[in-house]
């Protein structure tokens, strides 16, 4: 049994992988983190396919969050003030929102900075001009 949570992320997203570093070095969350093509998701009850769709948090016991609130269960760990920025997140009120922000991030990613050629659409995805 893992002692510590488990963030898992896209690491072939330039994205991803500097918001999760910037994250370690600033919110400094109590977690593992691991990019999903180096982990062993069956060993954490992931599958690939929810792995390449959304940052994952997975409990000592298994349990999986996904996307904006796993984003919560890591601001949630970090202790602090980053606390209250977590539980926010999971108010019924607020968890409507926090998802499309998420979604509107994540599948838009290609378009930030540090997203590269690895996070673009498959051509059948993107909008055409």
């Amino acid at each position: 049994m893992r002692i510590r949570p488990v963030l898992v992320f896209d690491g072939d997203c330039g994205f991803c992988t500097d918001s999760v570093r910037l994250i370690e070095r600033v919110v400094r969350p109590r977690c593992e983190t691991v990019p999903w093509q180096r982990a062993d998701l069956a060993a954490l009850g992931v599958t690939p396919e929810r792995a390449r769709h959304e940052a994952l948090w997975v409990t000592p016991t298994g349990r999986v969050y996904g996307g904006a609130q796993a984003v919560a269960k890591l601001l949630l760990s970090a202790g602090g003030a980053w606390t209250l920025a977590g539980a926010f997140l999971t108010l019924p009120v607020v968890r409507g929102a926090a998802h499309a922000a998420y979604r509107l991030v994540a599948d838009n990613r290609q378009r930030l900075p540090g997203g590269p050629a690895g996070c673009a659409l498959p051509a059948d995805r993107t909008r055409r001009t």
